[in-house]
């Protein structure tokens, strides 16, 4: 997961049809038999995870102790995973780019067929920060698509949609690999991309359950397998914006993902429903100390199933939106500490007639005390419907979808969330809202 500093310009635009790139080699390796699009997807094995996971602990260890962006360790990683792609029969190019003054490289493969206008894409950074080797951040994420990509080799799979995965580089440094994939793609290629799954940091010590809130279709793909698991999940909200997700969301390609935790404390609640310690969600972010004794088994392995789970469900048919039509407004809004009120908005349309019954109201506010908040929705009408006051305690952040009865409302037209802090010492925002019209 990247430092939060300020980018510099991009230069060299080049098209990139595909993931084939001007120079790069392509394998020559056949796919297996093909099977049916609507195949289950495998167990991924954790043995061969974190088999990847040592080799990339050798790679720093061999190489000044970190496999940062400009140095021999990230090289040998890409041609690392490379070589297992190509002979697993995929279709790979490496893209060259430029970094203050060092060059940079992306690793991309494609798996031959599916429909070349329909493409399924999940990325992962490779890169470490230069304190250490970075085996959770970012070797976790890496190394479970890489086993996922194989596993669709020895599988024969065969979806509907063309499957491509993608290792990022300099994401450590403000996401410059991704951005520069996204910025050379043309137009024409960035429409073909009808998904972009993210995976930054899946095997924290001390570890939650996250699922980025960004695509619904996406999110709901991996809610579903975690509910199946009968693990909660909570919405994805220390690292948004700040991994290679946002290089595609920025463009309007749909994005989701998965992240164990990073530098946050986990909450006395997060431990009721997880188990671990009020500490660190990883202790070792961005530190010498992640290594490969800095990844907890059970997340790893749940996580690397589901990035499975989610690249056969999501490859396998054609692209449908969720039930129902959704408006969702994504800006943070900062909620003052005992302050007046704030609101965010969306604007409902295309709806005929009068709101349902059963309005599902999205709301997703990050505050360390819920019991300070009161959170109404308001129609466009004016009319304030009381969605929280002022419950839960010492309970954190509410991420919850409520019913109103809105039956009584012209759907079409503004409607807003507000939230207002009627205590002392605590501070949050807004980081979501969404209404689902059935």
């Amino acid at each position: 997961m990247k430092l939060s500093v300020r980018l510099s310009a991009f230069a060299g635009a080049s098209a990139l049809v595909l993931g084939a790139f001007a120079g790069a080699a392509p394998a020559t390796a056949a796919p297996a038999a093909a099977t049916s699009g609507t195949a289950a997807a495998p167990d991924i094995s954790l043995t061969n995870v974190k088999q990847h996971l040592t080799d990339l602990q050798s790679i720093a260890t061999n190489n000044g102790g970190n496999r940062a962006h400009g140095r021999p360790g990230y090289k040998a990683s890409i041609d690392f995973v490379k070589a297992k792609l190509d002979a697993a029969g995929y279709t790979t190019a490496i893209q060259q780019f430029s970094y203050n003054g060092t060059t940079g490289y992306n690793l991309i493969a494609d798996w031959p067929g599916g429909d070349p206008n329909q493409v399924i894409m999940a990325g992962s950074h490779l890169d470490s920060v230069s304190s250490g080797p970075g085996i959770n951040d970012n070797g976790s994420g890496s190394a479970a698509i890489l086993e996922t990509a194989l596993a669709v080799a020895r599988a024969g799979y065969q979806p509907t949609k063309h499957l491509r995965f993608g290792w990022w580089g300099a994401e450590e440094l403000g996401l410059v690999g991704s951005k520069y994939y996204v910025n050379n793609l043309p137009t024409t290629e960035r429409s073909k991309l009808k998904g972009y799954l993210n995976f930054d940091m899946i095997g924290s010590p001390n570890p939650g359950y996250f699922v980025y809130d960004d695509d619904p279709v996406i999110e709901k793909t991996f809610k579903d397998y975690f509910a199946g698991l009968g693990v909660p999940t909570e919405i994805e909200t220390e690292g948004d914006g700040r991994s290679d997700h946002a290089s595609f969301k920025n463009v309007g390609i749909p994005v989701g993902g998965l992240f164990t935790g990073a530098s946050r404390t986990k909450t006395s609640a997060q431990v009721q429903k997880w188990g671990g310690t009020t500490t660190a969600f990883d202790r070792c972010y961005h530190s010498s100390c992640d290594t490969t004794s800095n990844i907890n088994d059970t997340a790893l392995d749940r996580n690397s199933d589901a990035v499975a789970h989610a690249v056969w469900n999501l490859s396998a048919g054609t692209t449908t939106p969720p039930p129902g039509k959704v408006f969702e407004n994504t800006a943070d809004v900062s909620i003052p500490d005992n302050g007046a009120a704030v609101s965010t908005s969306v604007t409902v349309s295309g709806i005929t007639g009068n709101a349902p019954s059963s309005l599902a109201v999205g709301v997703d506010i990050v505050h360390p005390y819920k019991g300070d908040l009161v959170v109404d929705l308001i129609a466009p009408d004016g009319s304030v419907y009381n969605l929280h006051n002022r419950s839960g305690g010492s309970a954190d952040n509410i991420v919850q979808t409520f019913t109103v009865n809105a039956s009584t409302e012209v759907a079409n037209g503004t409607w807003q969330l507000r939230a207002q802090d009627r205590a002392s010492a605590d501070v949050g925002y807004i980081s979501g809202f969404k209404l689902t019209f059935p």
